[in-house]
């Protein structure tokens, strides 16, 4: 009897080596684990930030063509498709809204229930949306609005779910961040290769159809790649996890509200606890940082398609051609992210000033960062607004790198200044937040079809964002200073 259980924990330990669960292994399967996850939200996260090179497909498909109207000017009768243009653009505010705002009750299930429950719904949600544009024809082109959002939906938890990799890596943990939400950008050229495939005979049903096949991946890396519950921050030695690891050492991770987890012994206090983060100052200067530059962000996407028509004087060729440019400057997201997280990891590993806790140093190391990301967006803003069609090009640049900057530095400020344990919640209540203020963007749209004549250049006035932006590091100087005199973050 002995030795038979001598040699079931012999074989165990033999599977835990040979499945990276042990020793020298266990850190190769970290590394699988951020590499396939950097592919994931690279492929499919944040798709649908690559919307306008889809429009593109849409209307050759004809999608939404019948609100496409004769229309007489100076004797010549052209084509109006405003209505048109109005439709594709309130899926995108309607899908981008649903992408902020879901964060919220995303971010509660991912605390509450663990990685795993919380990849399978988002792996259903994402194929759902996948196969209704599958199905999808001119006719029916009103699926698209659950489609987008359903493909939206399911792209934020791919990306919140890999976020918690950083974990694994310590002191690079802000870096990592960074990455994932560069990739999540990045993966908007997903659309931009559908359109080049669609032009070589390719059809949109087929491209989709693959991309829904693609859920087997996402289900293999759920299993085999990532825990149960989440991976803590600090990392216990030895952490394992994946099931193939089940009869290993593996450190057991209690959720937030668990009945057995400390926290959940006494619920009403940590309530508060979130309640205080929430109301903070910090908190909300943060969220009104966040959603002004995201609504810029978010004006420029959904009005690129017929800005470029109007700077192009209506010329396809063209108007096709500064798409695919905007769609490969998409791909450098995963380049630029990372230098925003390292600026935030710079002092990590270094000797701090006397006096100064481990969460200043980030906090006063946060401040470069956030400056940087404003003066960025005010930059790029004013390239927006210069009706010059050459100068798209710096344009299309600054905007992949203030997108980078903005997405990766939010989510990776999160995780510095506020405790580990409410990192799902403020996350998502920060993106729900400003998704409120994104829906500001489809009545902007309507004021430049009607008002403005269909000129989308009116939209832009960075004079608003220049004033403010100056006003960054001074304040978070003052936050800094208030904190190390003994105020409470939360």
């Amino acid at each position: 009897m002995i030795k038979r259980q001598s040699d079931t924990s012999t074989s165990a330990a033999e599977d835990g080596k040979m499945f990276g669960c042990q020793g020298a292994g266990l850190r190769i399967r970290y590394w699988v684990t951020l590499i396939t996850g950097l592919v994931e939200c690279l492929g499919f996260a944040g798709v649908m930030f690559g919307w306008a090179s889809l429009v593109f497909v849409l209307k050759s498909q004809g999608y939404f063509s019948n609100l496409c109207v004769n229309d007489t000017r100076n004797g010549s009768i052209t084509e109006d498709c405003s209505g048109q243009d109005e439709q594709f653009s309130l899926i995108f505010t309607i899908a981008s809204f649903m992408n902020n705002f879901l964060t919220l009750p995303i971010g509660f299930l991912f605390d509450h229930f663990g990685t795993m429950v919380s990849r399978l719904l988002g792996i259903s949600v994402y194929t759902v949306g996948v196969l209704l544009i599958v199905f999808s024809s001119p006719a029916t082109s009103v699926l698209l609005f659950p489609a987008l959002s359903f493909i939206a939906m399911g792209g934020v938890m791919f990306l919140i779910t890999n976020m918690q990799v950083g974990n694994l890596f310590g002191t690079h943990r802000s870096t990592i961040i960074t990455l994932y939400n560069g990739a999540f950008d990045s993966s908007s050229a997903v659309f931009l290769v559908i359109k080049l495939v669609f032009e070589n005979g390719v059809s949109l049903r087929w491209s989709f159809l693959f991309l829904s096949c693609c859920a087997v991946i996402h289900l293999f890396r759920t299993l085999v790649l990532l825990p149960r519950t989440r991976i803590p921050y600090p990392l216990p030695e030895n952490y394992s996890y994946g099931i193939k690891c089940e009869g290993t050492s593996q450190a057991k991770v209690d959720m937030p509200f668990g009945r057995n987890s400390p926290q959940g012994q006494n619920t009403d206090n940590m309530e508060r606890t979130f309640k205080r983060c929430f109301l903070s100052w910090l908190f909300m200067f943060h969220l009104l940082w966040l959603s002004v530059m995201q609504l810029r962000h978010y004006l420029f996407i959904g009005t690129l398609n017929p800005m470029l028509n109007h700077l192009a004087a209506g010329d396809a060729g063209l108007v096709s051609r500064y798409t695919n440019a905007f769609a490969f400057t998409q791909l450098c997201g995963i380049l630029c992210a990372p230098w925003n997280g390292l600026i935030m990891d710079r002092r990590k590993g270094k000797e701090r000033e006397p006096g100064l806790s481990e969460q200043e140093a980030d906090l006063r190391a946060a401040i470069l960062s956030l400056f940087l990301t404003g003066l960025q967006c005010v930059l790029f803003s004013v390239c927006a607004a210069t009706p010059i069609l050459p100068l798209q090009y710096l344009t299309f640049v600054l905007q992949v790198l203030n997108r980078s900057f903005l997405f990766g530095g939010n989510a990776a400020f999160i995780s510095m200044a506020f405790p580990p344990v409410h990192f799902g919640k403020l996350f998502g209540m920060l993106m729900a937040l400003s998704a409120v203020v994104s829906l500001l963007q489809y009545p902007c749209f309507a004021l430049i079809k009607g008002p403005l004549g269909g000129d989308p250049l009116y939209q832009a006035n960075p004079q608003p964002l220049s004033t403010w932006h100056k006003d960054v590091p001074t304040e978070l100087q003052k936050i800094c200073t208030l904190h190390t005199s003994g105020s409470s973050l939360c």
